[in-house]
């Protein structure tokens, strides 16, 4: 499985974007990220993708785990966001109507 990496300069709604997109396609979505504003980024697309997907009846969850990998020779930890496909129950579809009454 392909991921999309996600760094501290990162577009949080240029990669909610890529999520959304792929979800619809069917497709399954992995983030990976490298430290804490790289982490932050991805954690904040995951919510806009959210945002973007339950007015049209998809619902999504992230999955976090750890995965050892190497950056210029150097072995780094990385956390990688697996994110998945679930069905959108009422409460959602209302707590996300509210949200976005109160946005600025």
């Amino acid at each position: 499985m392909d991921f999309l990496k996600v760094s501290s300069k990162s577009s949080p709604a240029s990669v909610a974007g890529a999520i959304a997109g792929l979800i619809k396609d069917g497709k399954p979505v992995e983030l990976q990220s490298v430290g804490a504003g790289a982490i932050n980024q991805a954690i904040k697309a995951v919510a806009i993708a959210r945002g973007f997907l339950i007015p049209v009846g998809i619902d999504i969850v992230c999955k976090p785990y750890f995965s050892d990998i190497l950056i210029n020779g150097e072995k780094r930890t990385a956390i990688r966001l697996a994110i998945v496909k679930t069905s959108v129950g009422a409460e959602d579809q209302a707590h996300m109507n509210q949200s976005q009454e109160y946005s600025l």
